[in-house]
Order: C-alpha cells, then structure tokens, then sequence
C-alpha cells in the first residue's frame, strides 16, 4: 500500500513539473541578456543583491535572487509585478516602459535559474 502511495506522488510530482515547465512564461537564455543589462548593476552578476549600484542605495539593498528559501515564497506573477511597477520604498524602479513585457517575463526565467 505505502510503494503505491509513493508512486501516485512520485507521478503527480512529475506531472506538476511538466506542466509548469511546459507553460513557463519566458526564456531564461535572453533573460540572462536583460538580466546583463538592466539588472546586474543592483542585483550583481550572480544575482545576489551585491551589485556595485545598488550598493549606493538605501536600504533594503536590492534583492539577492540566490536565497532558495525566499524565492521560492514568490510566485512569477510575484516578481511580475514588481518588475513591471517597481517596489515602494526601495531602489527597484519601473520598467514597464523600459522593456517589454516579452523581455520583463525573460528576465523572471533568467532570475529563476539562480536560486537552484
């Protein structure tokens, strides 16, 4: 009974990645251009909230996309959001009219690489 519990998971596991892999918004291999662009400056290169921008800045420094434990609090609508908006009372900005929607949902699957 308990090898047969364990393979209905092991099943409904695999189903459940495929299907967020299989509807993914974005592709994490121009992702990391924009990240390289637009981002790094604050978030660093490796995406630990260390770059030499955003040491200039206020707290909270910017975000470090490596911590495993917070990212996985955030959805992709999450980071979306403040992608898109930018984030009160930090240094995030806006960049809804400074890159497209296409490269803002790039951006997010690049960003999702690093926390694994």
């Amino acid at each position: 009974m308990l090898r047969k519990g364990i393979v209905v998971l092991m099943v409904l596991a695999l189903t459940v990645t495929f299907a967020v892999t299989a509807f993914a918004k974005g592709d994490a291999a121009k992702g990391k251009k924009v990240f390289e662009t637009n981002c790094a400056m604050c978030h660093g290169n490796e995406g630990k909230g260390d770059g030499a921008a955003g040491a200039a800045l206020p707290p909270p420094k910017p975000r470090n996309f490596t911590d495993k434990a917070l990212m996985s609090t955030k959805t992709d609508d999450d980071l979306f959001k403040v992608v898109t908006k930018g984030s009160p009372n930090t240094g995030m900005a806006p960049y809804e009219k400074m890159l497209s929607e296409a490269d803002r949902w790039d951006a997010i699957a690049y960003i999702r690489t690093l926390a694994k």
